[in-house]
């Protein structure tokens, strides 16, 4: 196996290791006093840059895991439950990697791969080319559906956006921002596409229904 950018080998076999967890405790009191272990072990503060990035990665899973049940229930788009149920794992595996130092990255532990990024862009693309092009921007509503898709698509450039700061401190791998910038993406054009699915019609952002545009109507 070769090396890849973070010093951990490149991975013949594309498959990752399974967890190999067991959760017996759910409280330690280890952080107690403001630290936390990585997966290599080291204890950190909780409010260090890398603990802020996969924390929102996490909290954004949290989202998608809603926008999941609720896509799962509306009859109409069964195929976005099955897709988001896969972007929590990948967002799981993001994770993974960003809870761990480069130095103790194994080869088959999970990550995000170019292969990730590829099917965003592909689901990206079909689901906005049933669009109509956008003449104003849009606001979340409509739906239900498409609110909680919006609340995910700003908690995950919230995500990017610490994963971009935590960079510019360690070395993360460059598919992290990437996932997270086209995710983003997908969550807006997905949250369109829920509500033309569903025959909603859509928010169109109209400035002059703020409380000064009506003013002497």
């Amino acid at each position: 196996m070769r090396e890849n950018g973070n010093g951990a080998a490149a991975m013949s076999d594309p498959k990752f290791d399974e967890p190999r967890i067991a959760l017996n405790r759910i409280y330690t009191k280890a952080g107690d006093k403001g630290e936390t272990h990585l997966a290599g072990g080291q204890r950190v503060a909780k409010d260090s840059l890398r603990i802020e990035c996969y924390g929102t990665v996490d909290e954004l899973n949290a989202f998608v895991g809603m926008a999941c049940v609720s896509a799962a229930e509306a009859e109409a788009v069964p195929q976005l439950a099955g897709i988001l149920r896969r972007v929590q794992h990948e967002l799981f595996n993001l994770g993974s990697i960003l809870a761990t130092r480069p130095e103790d990255v194994h080869p088959k532990q999970a990550r995000i791969t170019p292969a990730e990024i590829e099917q965003l862009e592909k689901e990206i693309d079909q689901a906005n080319a049933e669009l109509q092009p956008l003449r104003s921007f849009v606001l979340p509503g409509g739906s239900r559906l498409n609110t909680e898709l919006h609340a995910c698509r700003t908690i995950c450039r919230r995500a990017e956006r610490a994963a971009v700061r935590f960079s510019r401190e360690e070395q993360i791998p460059p598919e992290a921002v990437q996932y997270l910038n086209r995710l983003g993406d997908a969550f807006f054009v997905w949250s369109r596409w829920v509500n033309h699915v569903l025959g909603v019609q859509e928010v169109l952002w109209e400035p002059n229904q703020a409380a000064s545009g009506k003013i002497g109507s």
